[in-house]
Parts: structure tokens; C-alpha cells; sequence
């Protein structure tokens, strides 16, 4: 039984991305180490560049909207359910940031959200038709590149 449909998986990790994009800004502003904000400041514009990618992989997916009552109902509801269920949701960014007072505590937080972001993915690869994998597969490469990145940083940072 297919739950969610590729599409929606896409639009899910165009708000992930959004979402991640927001808190990369953010912690370039937290963090004093200059090597943290440059991989935080690369993390965000690949985060935007993703949406580029992720609308190539829309174009080719076919999109299933179900009736809406109102015009723009269903795309109002996938935003609220990512930013209220889904990986960098806005309590658990609440929550989180208080603890995030430097540049360990961020990359922390990111790698976090980072392997949230593939535990999603392989999830939800389960509810999508398989010929709609490759996309997915894409977006879990894509999250692991990050989680690589952040912790080879504070590896070197340590």
C-alpha cells in the first residue's frame, strides 16, 4: 500500500531543505569558528540549490492533488505537516537551539536533523512505488553527504 506518493515525498524534502536552509543561516550567525560558518554557509546555499534538483524530479513524477476545498488547501497542508511532524520541526528547532551555544553544538544539531533526514527518507522509500526509488535514493546521498561533512568538521575541530 503506497501512502504517500513520490510527489509528496518531494514536496516533504523541499520543505526539509527549506527548513535546513534556515537553520544553516542561523548558525553561521551562532558560531565564532570561521571553518563552521563556511561549511554552515555551503550547507545552506546546496540546501537552495537542492530545489532546483528537487523540481527537475517533480517535473518527471506525476503529481496527485487530491480535491481541495480551497485553492492552495493541500499544499498548505504538506507545509504544516513538515513543519509540525517532520525533521526540523518548529519545536523541536525550540527545543534544540536553547542548547546550541557554539560551533560543536550546532554541527551537533545539524547531523542530528541531517540523519533524520535519511531515517525519513529510507521510511517513506517503503510507501512509494519502486520505480520512483531512484529519486529517493538521490535525496538519502544527498542528506548522507551532509552528515559526512559535518562530522569530518568536528572531527577536525576536536
Amino acid at each position: 500500500m503506497n501512502i504517500f506518493t513520490a510527489s509528496e515525498v518531494v514536496e516533504f524534502a523541499e520543505r526539509i531543505h527549506e527548513n535546513g536552509a534556515n537553520f544553516y543561516r542561523y548558525a553561521i550567525q551562532l558560531v565564532q569558528n570561521q571553518e563552521a560558518k563556511d561549511l554552515f554557509a555551503e550547507l545552506a546555499e546546496e540546501e537552495m540549490k537542492y530545489h532546483k534538483t528537487l523540481e527537475k524530479i517533480f517535473a518527471g513524477i506525476e503529481k496527485s492533488i487530491p480535491a481541495e476545498t480551497y485553492v492552495g488547501e493541500y499544499a498548505q497542508y504538506l507545509r504544516n505537516y513538515i513543519d509540525n511532524n517532520i525533521v526540523f520541526t518548529q519545536q523541536a528547532i525550540n527545543d534544540d537551539l536553547a542548547a546550541v551555544k557554539d560551533a560543536c553544538s550546532a554541527i551537533d544539531f545539524a547531523a542530528r536533523r541531517e540523519l533524520d533526514s535519511i531515517s525519513y527518507y529510507e521510511s517513506i522509500k517503503r510507501l512509494v512505488p519502486k520505480i520512483q526509488h531512484e529519486a529517493i535514493d538521490y535525496l538519502i546521498a544527498e542528506e548522507r553527504g551532509h552528515f559526512v561533512q559535518l562530522t569530518n568538521l568536528k572531527k577536525c575541530m576536536l
